[in-house]
């Protein structure tokens, strides 16, 4: 029987950044996702992985107060950047006013994709994308809910928005 060769192992990157104020400073795959890295080395699985593809925005994060789909952002790219996921949004045992909005307007369903809504609305209301209706769902329109609570959504991103 002929030895195979062992592969070479992949190649790695050193990144620092910070997770919810937390720096972060660790080599790894350059291959490993920011969905990954939080869930299974971070143990932060507030964060949840959906179709893995960008399409559903379950796993919404936000990298420098800027909507992103963690699914689809290497950790090598994100050196001196700033994460902010579901776990870092209440302060002090206060729940962030987004959140407290959902539980407001009954906008939690199976609560699979509500990480990622709330976090998309977090984006959204600082992007300034919450004119009306019309534009909250467009601009909300990444984040899948396969319950259907979209008016409960809209209304939580609109009741959010004004204060």
């Amino acid at each position: 029987m002929a030895v195979q060769p062992t592969p070479d192992p992949p190649p790695t990157v050193r990144t620092r950044f910070t997770v919810n104020g937390v720096e972060i400073d660790r080599e790894s795959d350059c291959r490993t996702t920011l969905l990954d890295l939080l869930r299974e080395q971070l143990d932060l699985t507030g964060t949840k992985k959906g179709c893995n593809r960008g399409e559903c925005g379950t796993c919404t994060l936000l990298v420098d107060e800027r909507r992103v789909n963690s699914c689809m952002i290497l950790v090598a790219s994100l050196h001196e950047r700033r994460v902010t996921t579901i776990e870092g949004l209440a302060r002090d045992e206060r729940l962030h006013p987004v959140q407290q909005s959902f539980i407001d307007h009954d906008a939690f369903q199976c609560g699979f994709c509500t990480p990622g809504q709330i976090m998309s609305a977090v984006g959204c209301i600082s992007e300034g994308h919450t004119r009306d209706d019309d534009e909250i769902r467009e601009w909300m329109s990444g984040n899948i809910c396969r319950c259907s609570a979209y008016p409960q959504i809209t209304a939580a991103v609109r009741a959010a928005s004004v204060g």
